[in-house]
């Protein structure tokens, strides 16, 4: 790190848990951040404020009025520009220094498993089960940890699935995949603004952790917020030995 670098990071420097060596695995770090709206935004907002050196933004959508209400990386003079077009714009105001690649388009198959692959940790920061089940599937196959938020209404949820030692759930063990799931969209159910800030910002921490290896993160737990009365709680979340998705895998020795 050059002297810039040591003082823009200085914060996180002095504490213990992370010191020079946790700065330095996140500016080694690939992020791939999937969605850039309500979850997306601040997740990618504090991630790129906290020095992740390469953020893989990836959203097919482009800048609505009605986003504008809780997806803050995104401005008025923005509307009809790509999401993550719009996003870098922002993310390049905060930090500069990092590199943050925009692909406006939806992830399947090889070219989803190819990013995936090269990436450090992944955030899904996705509105629906079929790209959240499509995801889940690339980080198993690839070993790679999902860091999962979901928002509607007044409820939040985040976790952390991480395959890499082969004893943790995935997202498939919560939610398997073949049983069908109906999709809440905020166009018809609404979502309170801040608490997509909430949940994109835990994303984003637990993100963080893992690169660092810091803490314990929320892997086999379902944290859950109910907004409304603001009270948490969680929940164990036990690996199916039957599941579709990772049951069968067998880590390499």
């Amino acid at each position: 790190m050059n002297d810039n670098q040591l003082l823009r990071y200085s914060r996180h420097i002095l504490l213990d848990q992370i010191g020079i060596e946790g700065q330095q695995a996140l500016l080694d770090a690939h992020v791939l951040v999937i969605g850039a709206g309500g979850l997306g935004s601040p997740a990618a907002m504090y991630l790129a404020a906290s020095g992740v050196g390469k953020l893989t933004l990836v959203d097919d959508d482009t800048v609505d009025l009605t986003n504008l209400q809780r997806q803050i990386a995104h401005t008025t003079a923005r509307v009809g520009q790509p999401k993550v077009l719009s996003a870098r714009e922002t993310l390049t105001g905060i930090n500069p220094e990092i590199d943050i690649i925009a692909l406006q388009e939806r992830l399947d198959g090889a070219r989803l498993a190819e990013l995936v692959l090269s990436s450090t940790v992944v955030l899904d920061c996705t509105d629906n089960f079929a790209t959240r089940h499509a995801v889940n599937r690339a980080c198993v196959a690839a070993r790679v940890p999902l860091v999962s938020g979901a928002v509607i209404r007044f409820d939040g949820q985040v976790s952390v699935f991480d395959p890499r030692t082969g004893t943790q759930p995935c997202y498939s063990c919560l939610f398997p995949q073949e049983q069908q799931f109906t999709d809440e969209a905020c166009s018809t159910m609404g979502v309170f603004a801040p608490l997509v800030g909430v949940v994109g910002a835990m994303q984003a921490a637990e993100a963080l952790k893992l690169i660092m290896g810091a803490g314990e993160s929320l892997a086999g737990r379902l944290l859950l917020l109910d907004g409304l009365h603001m009270e948490w709680s969680s929940m164990r979340v036990a690996r199916d030995p039957g599941c579709a998705v990772c049951g069968k895998v067998v880590l390499p020795a």
